[in-house]
């Protein structure tokens, strides 16, 4: 703490940069794993990541190719360089895995996420949250006298803000589905 009770690198708006110029990198990156669609390969994967303590901030996962048995794991994981390079060397590594991107350093990728939001309110509340559902493109899904569900699709960063003004308003419940990623372009 300095003498004006600032914690060091807190705000990355000042005019001074108080963060540690030595200090690693964490990067956030976005990896599509395609694999065997079998028992057993989703705790493999995850293994990996709980085994060696890298985190997950995002995890979805679905068969993509039903003839060929192929499923696609779609994670958000961070670290610095090297971490996500021996992620990624070490998830080509596993046996069921066909293709390991990293769509972060891949190119421009698309992104997006779906959540349900559940919000509860009345009179005014009511109004401002169907007014800002309105603004953020959500779908009111279900309807009772004292409460929404609100259906948004979009990058995470527009779920966050979404969440955040729906919190004084009466926010109960949210479910979110993770990131699903996938290149731009031909290839």
């Amino acid at each position: 703490m300095s003498a004006l009770k600032i914690e060091q690198g807190s705000s990355k708006h000042s005019a001074y940069d108080l963060r540690n110029p030595n200090a690693e990198v964490i990067e956030t990156h976005t990896l599509a794993v395609v694999v065997d669609n079998e028992a057993g390969v989703l705790a493999r994967v995850i293994g990996l990541f709980s085994g060696r303590g890298y985190n997950i901030e995002s995890l979805t996962v679905a068969e993509v190719d039903h003839t060929g048995h192929r499923s696609r794991i779609t994670v958000v994981t961070t670290g610095t360089p090297e971490v996500i390079e021996q992620i990624k060397a070490q998830l080509g590594r596993l046996v069921p895995v066909h293709k390991v991107q990293d769509l972060t350093t891949e190119g421009p990728s698309v992104e997006r996420e779906l959540a349900l939001l559940k919000v509860a309110g009345t009179g005014d509340k009511r109004v401002e949250a169907l007014r800002l559902a309105d603004i953020f493109r959500a779908n009111a899904v279900d309807s009772t006298l004292e409460s929404f569900v609100f259906s948004i699709a979009g990058s995470t960063e527009k779920i966050d803000a979404f969440a955040e003004l729906m919190r004084p308003l009466g926010l109960i419940e949210i479910a979110r589905t993770g990131v699903a990623a996938l290149t731009r372009g031909a290839d």
